[in-house]
């Protein structure tokens, strides 16, 4: 890359502060964590460390990243871990509190088939009671079926923020527009913050040509944000996660108020430099921040 369109960086650099949460230990990049944390290391001693959020780990791979960080500087490594249900809350929290190198900031707490919506967040709570929790914020992972509604609804009433799964490796674990406009909505009417993962491999909509999967794209979901945000209705929201013409996209993202950020949180990528290098060629990003792209 050697230049960008005229105009680059006009947009606040707030808009992008700690979007792109690193998860390339998960599919489809599945890099080894003996790479991915010194690969972490190097985006947050880059230009472009502003952009960059936590390191994404599953519980499981708690005891690997131990082993992986002995020799490294205390609370060097920005921490989200993933938890497979809410009883596996504090136990993450407690493993992640253990490694010498972490700072546990993010838990992402996937919800368990056929528990009930009305029962995910006391049991969080109950799991999470004797916690020490202050400096975490906690994700609910909202499930794409009828508890959609009344989760988000019973997040509104507690500290817990939403999270929304907008792709994977097959193509029915993407949620179309209209599917994901209404997510959208519904956290943004309840004023629950949320993030976003899988699938937002670009920043534009588009259809992957090796899959054939139509994905989201992350710059798409934070205009269509703004536009909820805005009192947008329904099919407006659609129609912004649907546009494809980058310009456009581009223009919608460059005229937002980072107050957006509030709403819509980060997005999980398992490759940091595809989204910087595509802001980057948007415009988007000052120079100082794509420096190291040049």
């Amino acid at each position: 890359m050697t230049s960008v369109p005229p105009g680059a960086g006009t947009v606040p650099p707030e808009l992008f502060a700690s979007f792109c949460d690193d998860a390339a230990v998960f599919p489809p990049g599945e890099m080894p964590l003996a790479e991915a944390v010194p690969a972490h290391l190097r985006h947050i001693t880059a230009a472009h460390a502003p952009l960059v959020g936590p390191l994404v780990v599953p519980r499981a791979r708690l005891a690997e990243l131990a082993e992986l960080t002995t020799g490294y500087d205390p609370g060097s490594v920005e921490l989200a871990v993933t938890v497979p249900s809410p009883e596996d809350a504090a136990k993450a929290l407690a493993s992640a509190g253990a490694l010498r190198a972490a700072r546990p900031r993010f838990l992402e707490v996937a919800v368990p088939d056929g528990m009930p919506a009305t029962e995910i967040v006391p049991r969080l709570s109950t799991a999470l009671s004797n916690a020490d929790r202050a400096p975490v914020t906690v994700y609910v992972e909202v499930p794409r079926d009828g508890r959609r509604a009344e989760l988000i609804a019973s997040l509104a009433d507690s500290p817990y923020l939403a999270k929304f799964r907008t792709g994977g490796v097959r193509a029915e674990l993407y949620p179309d527009e209209r599917e994901l406009a209404r997510a959208v909505r519904l956290a943004v009417h309840a004023k629950v913050p949320f993030k976003a993962t899988a699938g937002l491999h670009h920043a534009v909509r588009n259809t992957d040509p090796r899959t054939l999967f139509e994905q989201h794209g992350h710059l798409n979901l934070l205009a269509a944000t703004g536009a909820a945000l805005d009192g947008a209705d329904e099919g407006e929201i659609v129609a912004v996660l649907a546009e494809r013409d980058a310009a456009t996209v581009a223009e919608l993202v460059g005229a937002l108020s980072p107050e957006v950020r509030k709403a819509f949180r980060s997005f999980g990528t398992c490759s940091l430099t595809g989204p910087v290098g595509e802001l980057a060629a948007l415009g988007l990003l000052g120079p100082d921040l794509t420096k190291d792209l040049l």
